[in-house]
């Protein structure tokens, strides 16, 4: 779970990102997932991609492929969302967690 200084630092590193991942008519799919989780794991940050034809509520898509990637949500914006997941030998430093915070 992500603080909210741990989100705001996320959202600046995202906006400068194109969109990896485009969800459409076809949906959240497994070829789908397979694509977003390779994503997540070579650049712990990624921004999807709503179209016109996809027929799923941006939060709702956006928690489908999160749970689905064992990822987080680190902003809905528009038709826009992102995705983090920390890899294995993270590249991304997130601020620290506040004690006040997790309790």
């Amino acid at each position: 779970m992500l603080t909210g200084k741990q989100k705001r630092h996320l959202r600046a590193l995202g906006h400068k990102l194109k969109p990896l991942i485009q969800l459409g008519k076809k949906e959240i799919e497994e070829s789908l997932i397979a694509e977003a989780s390779a994503a997540l794991e070579h650049h712990e940050l990624i921004k999807v991609k709503l179209l016109e034809s996809c027929m799923l509520d941006k939060h709702e898509a956006s928690e489908l492929l999160a749970s689905a990637c064992q990822a987080d949500v680190a902003q809905i914006l528009g038709k826009t969302f992102l995705l983090y997941r920390p890899a294995l030998v993270p590249v991304i430093v997130l601020p620290k967690a506040d004690a006040a915070a997790l309790s």
